[in-house]
């Protein structure tokens, strides 16, 4: 599920990105995606490849990787992120959810490392 008032924009300075063409409420869920899961072999491999850039840890030990289906990859990341995302392992799949209300063409974003920790460098920080 995709609310279809969301759509894909280049940004100036972080390639793509999700953007929406209505205000959206705080609380609101904007996206459940499913996930492609990937053991730690798999995640290895992936790992030395363009596409480490877009999966999400995955699983209670962060041992396997997840590829999200739909936009989720595409969202980029920001400390104070104006979403949030949560693993479902079970049915595997990927909500994103708004945290607070989202203007007409305002670029909706997530925190990578999770909501509330604003103190640890994503990746490609610290390159």
């Amino acid at each position: 599920m995709i609310l279809p008032i969301l759509y894909i924009m280049e940004t100036a300075h972080r390639g793509r990105g999700v953007f929406t063409t209505e205000a959206i409420p705080a609380g609101t869920t904007i996206e459940i995606a499913p996930v492609i899961v990937l053991n730690q072999t798999e995640r290895a491999l992936v790992d030395t490849t363009l596409l480490h850039d877009y999966i999400f840890e995955w699983g209670i030990n962060e041992q396997e990787a997840a590829v999200a289906l739909g936009y989720v990859s595409i969202y980029n990341h920001h400390v104070d992120a104006n979403c949030k995302y949560d693993m479902d392992f079970e049915h595997k799949t990927i909500q994103i959810q708004t945290k607070r209300a989202v203007a007409v063409d305002e670029e909706l974003s997530i925190n990578y490392n999770g909501d509330g920790v604003t103190d640890k460098p994503v990746w490609f920080e610290t390159k």
